[in-house]
């Protein structure tokens, strides 16, 4: 074999290995945006949208024992979020199975973080959802 034989096959052997990876990137990480209450309020209304594979990524502190509630209302039924709780690797609550509202006693302090998404059947027709957002704190 040639050593310009040789290169060829070495280049080609490296697109061959490398395509998958550019083909299949996901979109980056969206910056978590904190979620603050206004004084003397224990809910807020956030609205905005989403397109295609663009998520929001939002944090709220919550306490152990504490009621948390999140409601998503939508322009587009493939627009879904998840909730996990903090350190966690799994989601405790899974919108696309479980619908657009949770309610629930958290089991432990910390930000849990609710994921925006739409769906990947819209997400590749970059689609866009426009949505509200509600989400509210009580107890101790």
């Amino acid at each position: 074999m040639t050593s310009a034989l040789r290169f060829t096959a070495a280049a080609l052997a490296s697109v061959c290995i490398l395509a998958p990876i550019a083909i299949h990137a996901q979109a980056p990480t969206p910056k978590p945006e904190r979620v603050q209450f206004a004084k003397g309020t224990s809910s807020k209304i956030i609205k905005g949208s989403i397109k295609g594979d663009r998520s929001r990524l939002f944090l709220i502190n919550v306490r152990a024992g504490q009621t948390l509630k999140v409601k998503l209302v939508s322009s587009n039924a493939s627009a879904n979020f998840n909730l996990t709780a903090p350190g966690a690797a799994q989601a405790l609550f899974i919108g696309s199975t479980s619908g657009s509202d949770f309610e629930g006693v958290v089991p432990s302090s910390g930000d849990y973080k609710i994921d925006l998404f739409l769906m990947r059947n819209a997400a590749r027709r970059n689609e866009t959802a426009n949505f509200t957002l509600t989400i509210g704190v009580n107890g101790r």
